[in-house]
């Protein structure tokens, strides 16, 4: 299922989006057509990490905003979640 897509509008720099395996989408903007190209490649040599990644999400999220909570309490501040 992987697509992509280059695009450019006048006075905006190049939208590259990309399309991979598993249906996950991105998108990037890149001053150039080449960097752009470069980008939709390395998305797709890495998909793999990327599905484990977006998985995972959710438990990352929740992870950083634990981490954040015991930073805050450490430093004395007022508890906000």
């Amino acid at each position: 299922m992987r697509n992509y897509s280059i695009t450019k509008e006048k006075d905006e720099w190049w939208s590259a989006e990309a399309t991979d395996k598993y249906g996950n989408k991105y998108q990037n903007y890149f001053e150039t057509y080449e960097r752009a190209g470069k980008w939709i490649f390395y998305i797709w040599e890495n998909e793999d990490e990327f599905a484990e990644i977006t998985k995972n999400k959710d438990k990352l999220l929740a992870n950083a905003i634990k981490e954040c909570k015991e930073i805050d309490e450490k430093a004395g501040r007022r508890a906000i979640l």
